[in-house]
């Protein structure tokens, strides 16, 4: 690790320390009594917590060695900085969600306990209709080291009755007559700004600190923020400087979206559209606005998806991670994961469809959920992920502080990032 590592970074080298010298699942000595599991997450969602508490309480009916098990949530905007802290100070959970960021490094680090055989030998798992693309980011040497909860695409909630007071058509007229791009949207956003005095587009978590969140805009200009193999810096390559540019104008040009320093809550009505996943859809309940779920706006190189994925993984240093190893094979069983499928897209290639989905989604429509999920699935792209995430992450972030001012040079900005991170991508 770099002298220079931020306290994120320190974290996860400290996780890696302790990894090294972890032992294997269940090998603690056994305490007395039963014994309690505790999860990290990253919702306070009641819906989310109400559903995960349900299943957790129907395992302990037949699991009397297990005592309470606790849903421990953390803010997502701290989510892996507090979970490796709490690792580096001898306070792991038993199991933890992680993001897709971060999962090159923690499979890969050996904190974590292969899951292979402990869901294949469970009874009625089916552990074969894991989707192969589902699991590729959890595996490493054909083991697998998280179970791949929610595999999610970006789509876009509209506020159609926004659209309509600011006198623009509503995105399924724009998809009939081909015309539903970024191009088009950033101008029917600036003018929802312009006529109601309400927001316009937001990207949601990205406040101008989530930089890997707008991976859903540049993926229309086919930009990455690194090569395939992670060895080469993407944010000076063309398609990045167009998409960005495209972006910078739209901020503080068109002002199609809000600018630094502006929160703008779409779910209580203060914007017109989101970026976001089908787990929000939730927070839509009881909407007092008319609205619509869509796939992302096409760019200059058509139609494209992103996805945002979450693992599940049990600690192999925890005292009970045999016992926690189990009540993830119970938690994310078949029965289960159709449950959790109302806010998780499960990796379940029997459960992949609209109409499955739509039976734990009364809110979303089949329509909606095939053209935004499952086409979203088939051909999405997953989040900017790289070893050494956290200290890439914080690095790209500072670097682009510059890039949010209205005079900024976006071609200088971005190629100040490559100059920051190469040296960390190994070129």
């Amino acid at each position: 690790m770099r002298p220079s590592a931020k306290p994120a970074a320190v974290a996860l080298a400290a996780l890696l320390t302790l990894a090294a010298c972890g032992q294997g699942a269940g090998s603690a000595p056994a305490a007395q009594g039963p014994q309690p599991l505790r999860m990290t997450i990253w919702t306070s969602n009641e819906a989310h917590l109400k559903l995960f508490g349900e299943i957790a309480a129907e395992y302990r009916k037949t699991h009397p060695g297990v005592g309470e098990i606790t849903f421990d949530p953390i803010p997502f905007e701290t989510y892996t900085t507090t979970l490796t802290t709490q690792i580096a100070g001898g306070n792991a959970p038993d199991l933890a969600w992680i993001l897709e960021s971060s999962a090159p490094d923690f499979v890969t680090s050996g904190a974590l306990a292969p899951l292979e055989e402990t869901l294949s030998k469970a009874p009625g798992y089916e552990f074969d209709d894991l989707t192969p693309s589902a699991v590729k980011l959890w595996q490493a040497e054909g083991r697998l080291y998280a179970y791949p909860f929610s595999t999610s695409p970006f789509g876009v909630f509209v506020n159609t009755d926004l659209l309509k007071k600011a006198g623009q058509k509503t995105p399924a007229q724009m998809i009939k007559d081909g015309t539903w791009t970024w191009e088009k949207v950033v101008a029917q956003n600036a003018a929802v700004a312009e006529r109601t005095g309400k927001a316009g587009m937001v990207v949601r978590d990205f406040d101008y600190k989530g930089w890997d969140n707008l991976a859903t805009v540049w993926g229309g200009w086919g930009a990455r923020a690194w090569s395939e193999d992670g060895k080469t810096c993407g944010f000076d390559s063309p398609e990045m400087v167009e998409a960005m540019t495209f972006l910078h104008r739209a901020v503080f040009t068109d002002k199609a979206f809000p600018g630094p320093g502006t929160a703008a809550d779409f779910f209580a009505g203060d914007a017109a559209m989101t970026v976001t996943q089908i787990s929000r859809a939730s927070l839509l309940q009881d909407a007092t606005f008319g609205w619509d779920l869509v796939p992302l706006p096409s760019g200059p190189k058509g139609e494209y998806s992103v996805i945002g994925q979450a693992g599940l993984g049990v600690f192999k240093k925890s005292p009970n991670a045999a016992a926690a190893a189990d009540f993830l094979a119970f938690f994310t069983n078949p029965a289960n994961s159709a449950k959790l499928a109302a806010y998780f897209p499960p990796p379940r290639a029997s459960q992949l469809t609209a109409d499955t989905l739509a039976k734990s989604n009364p809110l979303l429509k089949p329509a909606q959920l095939q053209q935004v999920v499952i086409a979203g699935i088939e051909k999405g792209v997953v989040k900017p992920n790289h070893t050494g995430q956290a200290e890439l992450s914080q690095t790209v972030r500072a670097a682009l502080d510059p890039l949010w001012r209205p005079e900024a040079d976006v071609k200088a900005v971005l190629t100040g990032v490559c100059a920051k991170i190469k040296p960390m991508l190994g070129t």
